[in-house]
């Protein structure tokens, strides 16, 4: 087609800053869309993807029972590893250099005959170094996070302080922390690695893990004194079945029939993990969605951007086809420019989304990455290079066959509005109508894209800032998970008391600070069959912390419960079903009526949307004992919970004596959802970013237009007598009509969608929902967005005032 290639050739040597600016667009604009959805798909993926080469362990078994057997575990049939952990609190680690940190760190590998730890059960990848020796106790593994927070890596010493055999139980914590006069190991970090199980936490400093061999060269620091009857060393187990998760109902029944236990939980860490691939996938559709409105608004701004340039040739165009140009042709000629735009910024956006992956996935997903770095997503990235292509090529060429099929004096409709306000002067009724009515032929304006923009930007704005009012509110107050209580205090474990339990709840109850305790008692109920655990805390009479419902009401009678939703979704009941569960009691199952939905305490063994709550009578209808008994402190408005905490035990001690000021107050720690549901805040913030642009782009567009386009109205306007201020003037009611309707619409639209999708994610996460109120950003919107709006016609509203009037005139 040589009349097409000649076009083509004239027009790119004309337009070429034109065509890089738009290919800068797209570029810009399928960037960021490319990246969104290559970062959710990989996000989705991560945990699937990190599971595949690590062999996670199937279950934790958490006896938490001095002396328990592990070995007739070892030789059960399903079973085909495990590795044991000592639950010790007593050791410290050091980080040379850096005296005030604090690492996190994993419990000690008990014993390990047959070398499963690192080998056989949660294998990590290592991305630095390699995995410890078994048999050395100076060699440690730390996590990425670990590295990033504290600038250590492979070659570098951490110290570990350990307790001598007779401070191991009695070792208590004095003004600086605690004391050991055990050995001193030097330990050097050979790798740094990433598994299931030894993996990093929103929130967390990252973690460090020890040798085996630190159990093996000092057992007494580790263990205590396994001879003596009062050892308190706990050791749990991880455990990789040979069928997988199918296999925990029959690994749980045989393990009752061969430990004569039916109080130990016997965690599904494949069920668990299934619940922070929850979170990754709120996560991933969180930023998946913000690709979505960055697509939309890309359509808004890239699309006037093409439509401007491959409608701007069609007056040539059309002389063109009068001296026998095919329509066909016409259309071509005018779309290839866009087309070759579109190639070239979409082959950039490639290029550009796979540099962008090396900062992928984000959130949570970010820690169970197994392969960080730049990750090159062939299929998004070739079907968002062709989806590119193709709608940047069918929408110029819409845009030209509308434009070269356009009668230039067709009439255009007129605006009620606009006619409303006829007689309210010449600037506010040609700047109303140019606000409204959008025109024909070369006159015409983009008014529907500028209202819509106005009015999503608005919307844009208040459903960020109402959402992100929730999400503040939610990450501030623990409450909103269901811990209303401020502080505990650890008063046994396995159903033996550390100390006088009456007399220590006594004495809470007298101090000044607490507004509510409850003696919690907690312990693990199996569903009969083996297939689920279910923790349950006590819900004792008196003085009680509150709780927080979700649905339903709390137990009244020793046949009712409250479970929690994560419980719920697991035994697939609802509130008025009947479940069944198994204590230790002999008298069998117990049926319990399900009478609400609500969150609870996090313990040792549960998370905060995990278990139930049972009353008194109906906790000891199913226990004898207990797995942890804890007392839950509930402050007054207003007491912060260290100055709390603190005031307890001065009554404690003034109450008990030496034995009162032994016991330790502890604040309650933040559950990790907490942090969790912060990294979710920056999405909406960047989404309402995108919107405010999308508003100021299709506003400052149209305002642009206008004069460029409607020069003339103004320039008759001119020559009858309108001032320059006058002209300004009209520029300015535009914007300002753009802004008002635009308010009109967002405002009520905005409020509601940031309060629906605050209450979607409440009930996703869970969490207890409060309808977030957005006062302030509200009445600073209405005239922000006014404002904003006349700040955009200030050029153009320049330009209308200096407009050469004769110059215009003698043009038409």
């Amino acid at each position: 087609m040589p009349a097409v290639r000649m076009w083509l050739g004239l027009d790119l040597r004309r337009r070429a800053r034109s065509l890089v600016a738009l290919a800068l667009l797209i570029l810009l604009a399928a960037g960021t869309v490319m990246t969104a959805v290559a970062g959710a798909r990989r996000a989705s993926s991560a945990m699937e993807r990190l599971a595949e080469p690590t062999l996670p362990a199937t279950s934790a078994v958490l006896a938490n029972t001095p002396g328990f057997d592990w070995d007739t575990i070892r030789a059960m049939p399903e079973v085909e590893a495990v590795t044991t952990f000592v639950v010790d609190y007593s050791l410290t680690v050091e980080l040379p250099g850096q005296p005030k940190a604090e690492p996190s760190f994993g419990f000690p590998f008990g014993r390990d005959p047959r070398g499963a730890a690192f080998r056989t059960v949660e294998k990590p990848i290592v991305y630095a170094g390699r995995v410890p020796d078994p048999a050395r106790a100076d060699e440690v593994m730390v996590t990425r996070k670990f590295v990033d927070q504290y600038h250590l890596g492979v070659g570098d010493t951490v110290v570990i302080h350990l307790p001598t055999p007779q401070e191991y139980a009695t070792v208590e914590p004095g003004p600086n922390g605690l004391v050991l006069h055990g050995p001193v190991v030097r330990a050097r970090i050979v790798g740094v690695g990433l598994s299931p199980w030894y993996s990093d936490s929103p929130g967390s400093n990252g973690g460090l893990q020890f040798s085996p061999g630190l159990t093996t060269s000092y057992p007494g620091s580790v263990l205590g004194d396994e001879k003596s009857p009062d050892n308190l060393a706990y050791v749990n187990a991880l455990v990789r079945l040979r069928g997988g998760e199918a296999a925990i109902p029959a690994f749980r029944t045989h393990f009752e029939q061969v430990t004569g236990r039916t109080d130990i939980d016997i965690w599904n860490l494949p069920e668990q993990y299934r619940q922070l691939q929850h979170t990754v996938l709120f996560e991933a559709r969180c930023l998946l969605a913000f690709g979505l409105a960055a697509f939309v608004a890309s359509l808004f701004l890239v699309g006037q951007a093409i439509v401007r340039y491959a409608a701007g040739g069609a007056q040539e165009l059309r002389t063109l086809r009068a001296v026998g140009m095919a329509p066909r042709q016409a259309v071509l000629a005018a779309a290839g420019g866009p087309v070759l735009a579109g190639v070239l910024g979409g082959g950039l956006a490639v290029a550009a989304a796979a540099t962008a992956s090396r900062w992928f996935p984000i959130g949570t997903a970010h820690y169970q990455e197994p392969a960080p770095g730049t990750s090159a997503d062939v299929l998004v990235l070739g079907l968002g290079w062709l989806l590119v292509v193709l709608l940047v090529g069918g929408g110029a060429a819409l845009a030209a066959r509308l434009a070269l099929g356009a009668a230039p004096d067709a009439p255009t409709r007129r605006s009620a509005a606009a006619a409303l306000v006829a007689r309210a002067g010449v600037p506010v009724a040609v700047g109303t109508r140019f606000a409204l009515e959008p025109g024909r032929g070369r006159t015409s304006v983009p008014v529907r894209p500028a209202l819509f923009g106005a009015a999503i930007g608005v919307i844009g704005v208040l459903a960020v800032f109402t959402f992100s009012h929730g999400i503040s509110d939610a990450s501030t107050h623990p409450e909103r998970f269901g811990q209303t209580a401020q502080a505990g205090i650890f008063l046994g474990i396995n159903g033996q008391d550390f100390g006088p339990v009456d007399a220590v709840r006594a004495a809470v109850l007298r101090d000044p600070t607490v507004a509510g305790v409850d003696d919690g008692r907690t312990a693990v109920a199996n569903v009969p069959g083996g297939e689920h655990t279910v923790p349950l805390w006590e819900y004792s009479t008196g003085r009680n912390i509150p709780t927080v419902m979700l649905h339903g009401r709390m137990p009244a009678g020793p046949d009712e419960v409250v479970l929690a939703p994560q419980t719920l979704a697991a035994l697939d009941a609802e509130i008025g079903d009947v479940v069944t569960l198994l204590g230790d009691r002999k008298t069998g199952p117990v049926r319990l009526l399900v009478t609400g939905e609500g969150l609870i305490p996090a313990g040792p063994h549960n998370g905060y949307a995990d278990g139930g709550w049972v009353s008194t009578a109906g906790y000891e209808n199913l226990f004898e004992g207990y797995k942890y008994r804890v007392e839950l402190i509930a402050f007054r408005p207003g007491v912060r919970p260290a100055d709390g905490a603190a005031s307890v035990h001065r009554t404690l001690t003034s109450a008990l004596g030496k034995d009162g000021s032994a016991i330790a107050v502890e604040p309650t720690d933040p559950v990790p959802q907490m942090a969790l549901l912060k990294q979710v805040r920056a999405l909406p913030v960047a989404l309402g970013v995108f919107l405010v642009l999308l508003a100021i782009g299709a506003v400052g567009h149209a305002l642009a237009t206008a004069v460029r386009r409607r020069g003339l109205d103004i320039a008759v306007l001119r020559a009858l007598g309108l001032t320059r201020w006058q002209s300004a003037g009209i520029v300015l009611v535009q914007a300002t009509v753009l802004g008002v309707v635009g308010l009109l619409f967002g405002v009520p639209l905005g409020l509601a969608l940031g309060r629906s999708v605050w209450g979607v994610v409440a009930e996703y996460a869970p969490v207890q929902y409060v309808s977030p109120v957005s006062l302030w950003p509200m009445l600073f919107t209405i005239p922000g967005a006014v404002l904003v709006a006349n700040l955009l016609a200030a050029w153009p509203g320049r330009r209308a005032a200096v407009l050469r009037v004769a110059h215009v005139l003698r043009a038409e």
